[in-house]
């Protein structure tokens, strides 16, 4: 008997070798691709594959919520071309990624939700399974693509197809929808290995078409007034050395949208980023290159583009993002580094620089207001207001220009946009598109996870909220982040008052908070600032040190305005009370 035992036991290995299942296909295909970082949050049906991912080599980062782990996947394909992955479990958890996966989308940042999910059989039939959802059907209108696995052998081909849609074409999120049997099925390990893909040339080169870019340059050559506005989708092409040449060649003023600051350093001589209202009204022929028309430049009309006609440029990978607003007269469709590398080609070596009548005026008036910004900037008031704050921090970062800046809020946000120059490409990460608040710790770890560098993250006291536990996750991954939360007591200012009762007003907080001694409670330090001297000194410690940091800075609650800049998309009633 006992002779029999061991050799069951001894053709035990040999047996385990000759065989494989879902959850190592998985993690085969996602290593062949050479995508080694997974967000999410563990729990049914997914927590051994997170398990035994990172004992496979892969990075597995444990969050306190799946949307901050979405969020964190969403930035981490804008600053890698490659899809961020977020892993949740099913329904709830999948609900919870959505909405960065939605996020993602909008922004045209490369992402992957991977959830599990319950048993078809019993979905379909609505029989009532833990967590039954059928979570293909929900996620498909707010996605790029949407997939469902639901044998081993097509796992290869099914992470394929959404890494290829993921970052073709305009990049955009995915769902890989992935039943819990999945994950047990066993197959032959051989027959395994040859079912994976490794994609070959997910995001093919779109090169435009000649006469495109020669209709662009004919338009551009026509120009007395001419504009450059870059925006995050020629951050995102890493096509850096390429655009700055073209700028320069140009010598055409240009504009940077929020998360293309840095593209060319704030302080170039060409940037208008400080005269964006004159640029914008009186400019009569404007090139979009990765920016859109939309509500973030008045759709390309109306009061802020001024009176006079104007003719718009739009190099763009998406061919519908044409004439969205206005009419776009010279089109340029193709992928950003192919289309301006032919539009350099096209304007040769004597391209005739823009009238100086123009570029004076531009210059003047963006030195005029730095000039009457720039004591504002160097007050010590206690209580702080934005813009001593700000102006530490705009101090800090030029000192310190390779650390990457996240920033979310309303007047936190707005102000911190004009304010603080940045010097590199892909350093200023922030709420993007669709304004969402939430974005802030999930991008502040991915940063810092896939850069190595030292991260920045400055946030208002009412958007760190919506993911403000996630500075456990900072602490436990030991990760060199400091945020720091301008705390004025609410929603826009803390000054706020409810006539009709005791409850306090709707956009007010607990008055005198101490934020920072959340990070204390997780082993990370915790200061409180109450003059932009302090301010000064805590993150320059703490961008010194590496270390987790939280700094409480006091803002006056009276500081701030209502909605930010964007108060005029905040309906309010004209109606008195009675």
């Amino acid at each position: 008997m006992s002779a029999v035992v061991q050799s069951i036991s001894s053709a035990a290995p040999e047996a385990e070798r000759e065989l494989t299942d879902g959850f190592n296909l998985i993690i085969d295909a996602l290593k062949l691709n050479g995508l080694d970082t997974i967000y999410g949050v563990p729990g049914i049906p997914i927590t051994d594959f997170g398990r035994m991912a990172q004992a496979a080599g892969i990075r597995v980062l444990s969050f306190r919520h799946e949307q901050n782990a979405g969020y964190a996947a969403s930035i981490a394909g804008f600053l890698t071309k490659k899809p961020g992955i977020c892993l949740t479990v099913s329904a709830p958890g999948f609900l919870n990624g959505l909405t960065a996966l939605a996020h993602a989308t909008t922004n045209c940042f490369p992402m992957i939700l991977i959830s599990g999910s319950s048993e078809r059989e019993i979905v379909d039939l609505q029989q009532g399974d833990y967590e039954e959802m059928d979570q293909l059907a929900v996620a498909k209108p707010l996605c790029k693509a949407a997939f469902r696995v639901l044998h081993a052998q097509d796992i290869g081909i099914g992470l394929a197809r959404a890494i290829r849609a993921a970052v073709s074409g305009r990049p955009g999120g995915v769902y890989l929808d992935l039943p819990a049997k999945l994950f047990g099925q066993v197959m032959d390990a051989e027959a395994g290995a040859k079912s994976l893909v490794e994609v070959i040339d997910a995001a093919p080169a779109q090169l435009p078409a000649p006469e495109a870019i020669r209709r662009a340059l004919d338009v551009l050559k026509g120009a007395k007034r001419p504009l450059i506005i870059l925006g995050k989708g020629a951050a995102y092409a890493q096509a850096d050395d390429e655009i700055c040449q073209l700028v320069e060649t140009s010598g055409i003023p240009f504009l940077p949208m929020s998360m293309a600051k840095g593209l060319l350093p704030d302080l170039h001589p060409q940037c208008a980023g400080a005269a964006r209202s004159t640029v914008l009204k009186d400019s009569d022929v404007v090139m979009l290159i990765g920016a859109r028309l939309n509500w973030l430049l008045s759709h390309g009309k109306g009061k802020s583009w001024g009176e006079e006609p104007k003719k718009f440029i739009q190099i763009d990978i998406e061919p519908k993002e044409m004439d969205s607003n206005v009419e776009i007269v010279a089109p340029v469709v193709g992928d950003i580094g192919s289309c301006v590398s032919a539009l350099l080609a096209g304007m040769g070596g004597s391209w005739a620089k823009p009238p100086a009548e123009w570029t004076g005026a531009v210059a003047k008036k963006r030195d005029e207001n730095v000039a009457k910004m720039a004591p504002r900037l160097m007050n010590n008031n206690v209580p702080m207001d934005y813009h001593g704050a700000l102006g530490v921090l705009r101090t800090i970062i030029k000192e310190r220009p390779d650390a990457i800046l996240v920033n979310e809020g309303a007047n936190t946000l707005d102000l911190a946009r004009g304010i603080i120059d940045m010097y590199q490409p892909r350093k200023r990460l922030d709420v993007g598109t669709w304004g969402v608040m939430g974005i802030g710790m999930g991008y502040a770890i991915a940063a810092a996870v896939e850069t190595g560098k030292p991260v920045l993250a400055v946030e208002g006291d009412s958007a760190f909220g919506f993911s403000g536990m996630e500075v456990e996750t900072i602490c436990r991954y030991n990760l060199p982040v400091c945020v720091v939360i301008f705390n004025n007591n609410g929603i826009y200012r803390g000054t706020d008052v409810n006539t009709a009762g005791d409850d306090p007003a709707t956009t007010v907080f607990v008055e005198n908070a101490r934020y920072d001694r959340m990070m204390e409670a997780f082993g990370g330090v915790g200061v409180n600032a109450v003059s932009p001297d302090e301010l000064k000194r805590a993150v320059n410690a703490a961008m010194d040190s590496r270390k987790p940091t939280l700094i409480n800075a006091v803002i006056d609650p009276t500081a701030g305005s209502e909605s930010g800049r964007i108060g005029n998309l905040n309906p309010q009633s004209a109606l008195k009370k009675k």
